[in-house]
């Protein structure tokens, strides 16, 4: 049983850039429902990378925020739950303790871990600083999203609750590590493809990179991007 804290938000701009962005989230003490897409009253900016069935719901690890002002002191104040665009963060939960496909119970509602999360130019402007994001990956502190099962109401005194552990799949840190591996093992990478649960999007680009491995035996393979890049102002 996790103890959690809900976050939702609303589109509004970047500090820097400009660009609209969703990340701006506020603590919610009331109850909320949760559909197939999220929390209702949640948005996203970029519905390309963002939302969606299978980024319903964003859960970030309270814990990382320690690491994150150590490494980037000058915006230590502002690391705070809910300022990563997270909707549910929790102190008692990280990528080493959790499944592809675990399922947990929220509320009337169920989840299922399907995916981390490949995190976003828009950290580095929203924050005013550079590399955070790149950092976040690379150090594997990226959290995770869920898809909804069941969708129900929730409340800020529900707890996150695992009721179907994926026993046989990967914890999300290895996961992680081994999708950033530069010649990964590809039996180990098909096991991963193969993973009950796991989100649609990441599976394809596994399938995608295990041809190109396959194609390529000799070669030194180009580790997947890490995170979204900035792209070229319109």
């Amino acid at each position: 049983m996790a103890r959690i804290s809900l976050f939702i938000g609303t589109i509004v701009p970047l500090p820097e850039s400009g660009r609209p962005t969703g990340m701006f989230k506020h603590p919610v003490k009331a109850s909320l429902q949760l559909g197939f897409e999220g929390f209702i009253g949640d948005e996203q900016a970029d519905r390309r990378v963002h939302g969606g069935p299978e980024k319903a719901v964003h859960l970030y690890p309270a814990t990382h925020y320690a690491r994150l002002a150590e490494r980037f002191p000058e915006a230590a104040d502002q690391l705070q739950p809910g300022s990563l665009g997270e909707n549910i963060s929790s102190p008692a939960l990280d990528e080493t303790q959790v499944r592809i496909g675990d399922v947990f119970q929220l509320g009337d509602a169920r989840l299922q871990l399907c995916q981390p999360r490949s995190p976003c130019w828009k950290i580095d402007d929203r924050f005013g600083v550079d590399g955070m994001a790149a950092f976040i990956a690379e150090q594997r502190l990226t959290g995770w999203y869920f898809r909804v099962l069941q969708p129900g109401t929730v409340t800020p005194d529900s707890t996150l609750d695992l009721v179907e552990p994926a026993a046989n799949a990967s914890t999300l840190a290895a996961a992680m590590t081994l999708w950033q591996t530069h010649r990964p093992a590809l039996e180990t990478l098909r096991q991963l493809a193969a993973t009950p649960g796991i989100a649609g999007g990441w599976q394809r680009k596994i399938v995608d990179r295990l041809a190109w491995l396959e194609k390529q035996p000799g070669q030194a393979a180009p580790a997947p991007p890490a995170f979204h890049v900035k792209p070229e102002a319109p």
